[in-house]
């Protein structure tokens, strides 16, 4: 065998990235016997480990659905917390917050609006279906470093000069994809004036499964229920104040999650470390090129306000795991234009609707202007006293509006 056939791999689909979107998409097509093939920069041991990753994701009734049907909840279910209520509200801190929210009841839909993740316990959910994919290769640490593309396949090369001919290239590689920049694919950006700090407190008080979306003048503050006496907290901050924020001592954090908070949960003690993300918004401005297809936040990075973000990535995975397939049972292309125009179709808008919305909600709570306040104030009470306005925006919060996949709506893929 020459050195070059040693050096050339093959696979129907090659996916750019390991995160837990791209996992989740690899998993998907592996688990149905398309052939795939995961190329990641980082250490498979790395992205388990519980320093990598310090968040916890909202995992909406629908995105269980779709983390069911391909075989991954079931790692997952023991260490969920169920969403029950979700309560919104406006305030400043260390006041209380404002008489008018908003206020969404499971009952009123029959089920858990969705359920709060480590991201680890879903990185290590990811890492053990990996294993257990006969159809799946997972090359990492190992770096893309160029990629062509025509249309009769993809065609890319490895950091240590290993080449990889793929039906079709899916970028799965972040919010700065050198594949998507690469294709020239332009996409609206831009920077929040706001950092994401986040960790995990236990408070004295049970948290009865209410999920706390509270409005400050620096950005929302959301207290998100954890197994046991614990909550996630997602606390947007101005990025000229998080640093001091985060160098404060853990008592002295924990005050400040209290001053912001409210006693509603008595006294709140700090787990273990945080974390601080910079906060910024990009959406492509298509989501396909020849051979190719971005997902999650290679396509769509959002502010966390109504934490979505990973929910849009696992609907992403669904509808283009589900064109693939479709078109592999029926002898077609996997990465042709009928499979990409597919997904774009089926994505590209919702991803913007949702995106517009909590970048539009960033910004008319994150200030503290009275007439602003007060209209905004009166708006929450006004859609919590209109039942079928609230039960709209219930159905969106579960993921439950818009042309679902078949994962989606709970059936195989």
């Amino acid at each position: 065998m020459s050195e070059g056939a040693v050096n050339l791999l093959e696979t129907e689909i090659l996916i750019a990235g390991g995160g837990m979107v791209g996992l989740s998409l690899a998993v998907a097509l592996a688990r149905v016997g398309v052939e795939v093939m995961v190329v990641d920069r980082e250490p498979p041991e790395a992205r388990t480990d519980s320093s990598f990753d310090g968040r916890s994701s909202a995992i909406a009734h629908g995105s269980r659905r779709i983390l069911e049907g391909i075989g991954l909840w079931p790692a997952m279910a023991g260490a969920a917390e169920p969403i029950l209520d979700i309560r919104v509200s406006d305030g400043r801190i260390g006041r209380p917050a404002s008489p008018l929210f908003l206020h969404f009841d499971h009952r009123a839909v029959g089920s858990p609006f969705g359920h709060i993740v480590e991201n680890t316990v879903i990185r290590r959910a990811l890492s053990t279906a990996v294993a257990d994919c006969g159809a799946l290769r997972y090359l990492a640490p190992a770096g893309l470093v160029h990629a062509e593309r025509n249309g009769k396949d993809a065609a890319a090369t490895l950091a240590d000069g290993r080449h990889v001919r793929a039906r079709l290239l899916v970028a799965a590689d972040g919010r700065d994809s050198p594949l998507r920049d690469g294709a020239g694919i332009a996409s609206a950006r831009w920077s929040y004036p706001q950092s994401g700090i986040v960790a995990t407190v236990g408070h004295e008080l049970p948290h009865q499964g209410v999920a706390h979306e509270h409005f400050l003048p620096a950005g929302p503050f959301a207290m998100l229920p954890m197994t046991g006496q614990r909550s996630s907290i997602v606390w947007t901050e101005r990025a000229t104040l998080a640093p001091a924020m985060m160098a404060l001592d853990p008592q002295s954090f924990a005050g400040e999650i209290e001053r912001r908070f409210g006693p509603s949960l008595g006294r709140i003690h700090l787990i273990g470390r945080r974390w601080s993300y910079a906060l910024s918004f990009i959406h492509a401005a298509r989501y396909t090129d020849t051979r190719m297809a971005l997902i999650g936040d290679a396509a769509h990075a959002i502010h966390p306000i109504a934490g979505q973000g990973l929910n849009l990535g696992l609907q992403d995975v669904a509808a283009l795991a589900e064109a693939i397939v479709d078109a592999v049972r029926l002898g077609l292309d996997p990465g042709g234009h009928t499979v990409l125009s597919a997904y774009e179709r089926r994505r590209r808008l919702d991803n913007l609707a949702v995106a517009a919305v909590t970048d539009g909600l960033n910004r008319l709570f994150s200030n503290d202007i009275a007439p602003v306040r007060l209209a905004r104030d009166l708006g929450l009470g006004l859609v919590d006293r209109i039942p079928p306005l609230k039960r709209f925006f219930m159905l969106t919060a579960m993921g439950g509006m818009g042309e679902l996949s078949r994962l989606a709506r709970g059936e195989a893929l």
